[in-house]
């Protein structure tokens, strides 16, 4: 009986076996297309707009090798879309002439101004870009740095010129601001602001440069302040 019993699990155990072998490719043809499409998902933007994209963000020219490897797709299709972007931004058959052009310039394709409207860039990017201050500005500058809050009166003293105007232009530029006004010399007191820590990249005064090592004496015209070391505040 024992054998006849032993005999019959090892037949299930068979029967079992084979069906499981035989469901196993089933399953994975199952499974496989799943784990297909999650890994590469089809992209349905077309090809047009994934160059325009790619070429609105790159800061060199692309060439068409380079954009058929980024697109996935044969050099002749994307020398064809490259085209009608082209035709497009240029205003043929009916499209607005953007001020813009997708421009051949070293082997590669990169969007660029067009050339009558340089002087309408050129223009706005002066405006933007902020004027350099002088030398007399960034020593008047260093000195309210160092030695804040501090006086017009102050400040002129440790220069030796007057300090109206410059201190107008920083002022005017955001760099210092009014703190206080004295009780009893009614002299308004400047500081540094938050925009100049910004401009140098750190995040608070104490981060500034020991200016003792840069002075010929260690101390003259930016004596020690009172508990502050090197007169840094």
């Amino acid at each position: 009986m024992r054998a006849e019993h032993a005999a019959e699990q090892d037949a299930h155990g068979t029967q079992d076996g084979a069906v499981a072998e035989a469901a196993a490719p089933a399953v994975a043809e199952e499974a496989a297309p799943a784990v297909a499409e999650e890994a590469a998902p089809p992209v349905d933007v077309p090809v047009d707009r994934q160059l325009e994209a790619i070429l609105m963000i790159a800061d060199q020219p692309q060439s068409l090798v380079a954009l058929a490897a980024a697109v996935g797709e044969p050099v002749p299709v994307v020398r064809q879309a490259v085209d009608r972007l082209v035709a497009d931004f240029d205003g043929v058959d009916g499209t607005v002439r953007r001020g813009f052009e997708l421009r051949e310039v070293g082997g590669g394709w990169r969007f660029y101004v067009r050339a009558e409207l340089d002087a309408v860039v050129e223009q706005f990017v002066e405006a933007e870009r902020p004027a350099r201050l002088s030398q007399a500005a960034l020593e008047t500058l260093a000195v309210v740095a160092y030695k804040q809050p501090i006086t017009r009166s102050q400040i002129a003293a440790i220069r030796a010129v007057n300090v109206d105007g410059v201190v107008r232009t920083l002022v005017a530029r955001g760099l210092i601001e009014e703190s206080f006004t004295d009780a009893e010399t009614g002299a308004i007191n400047y500081v540094t602001s938050g925009l100049l820590l910004q401009q140098l990249g750190i995040n608070s005064l104490d981060e500034l440069p020991l200016i003792s090592p840069l002075l010929e004496d260690g101390a003259d015209g930016f004596g020690q302040t009172e508990g502050i070391p090197d007169g840094r505040v």
